[in-house]
């Protein structure tokens, strides 16, 4: 999939040169939490919501220049990178500039989000397995092996949270011997983080056995 797909360019970029007040009138009919903005043509940077309602109206955007956040992104960055300037950035628009550094548009949250919901890892049916191990200790490569040869297959795999003492791994896999990829992590000293039926039915049979020793017992 084409990231650069998604630039869209239907609004004009605010211009150094105007007054805070009509960047605020441009504000009031948008749901973004910024505006791109130029100087005889040229990217400057993108000026914040909150920032144009703070500010003296009367005065130039140029009068707040340090106030302007100058973040983008190229054209042919993958969504995964674009996806983390928006967190980096705490917006819901990004501008997009081309190798020449001129402004080309910008991309909206809502789309980009749109194209990792189309990914196998949310869109196909399967089980979502988190795991965890010392961080000196994973391998993907094993992890790989371990779920296809439970006839299993990957959809996602990714580090979900590092500590640096320990990994956490989260990865969705098909459904088909998902208890059996549990039970194979486990053998190889794999923490599982995740919660799953089977283990549930199990832990139920084991305490029910015990029980029941404990009453033949008496």
């Amino acid at each position: 999939m084409n990231t650069s797909d998604f630039i869209v360019n239907d609004i004009q970029p605010l211009n150094l040169s105007s007054q805070m007040k009509d960047a605020r009138e441009v504000f009031k009919h948008l749901t973004y939490s910024h505006l791109p903005v130029e100087k005889e043509g040229k990217y400057m940077g993108c000026l914040s919501e909150n920032d144009a309602y703070c500010f003296d109206g009367k005065k130039l955007l140029e009068d707040y220049s340090y106030a302007i956040e100058p973040f983008y992104v190229s054209e042919d960055l993958n969504w995964m990178d674009v996806l983390k300037a928006f967190s980096a950035h705490n917006s819901n628009i990004i501008p997009v500039l081309d190798k020449e550094n001129r402004y080309l548009g910008y991309y909206e949250l809502s789309d980009i989000m749109g194209i990792f919901n189309e990914t196998p890892f949310l869109n196909e049916p399967g089980g979502i397995i988190v795991i965890k191990k010392e961080s000196h200790e994973y391998s993907f490569s094993q992890i790989c092996q371990i779920v296809e040869s439970n006839d299993s297959h990957i959809y996602g795999i990714f580090i979900s949270k590092n500590d640096g003492d320990f990994i956490e791994i989260t990865l969705k896999i098909s459904q088909k011997g998902l208890n059996s990829v549990v039970q194979t992590f486990r053998r190889y000293n794999y923490i599982i983080v995740s919660q799953h039926d089977e283990d549930k039915f199990l832990e139920d049979l084991k305490e029910r056995s015990q029980y029941l020793d404990k009453y033949l017992n008496i």
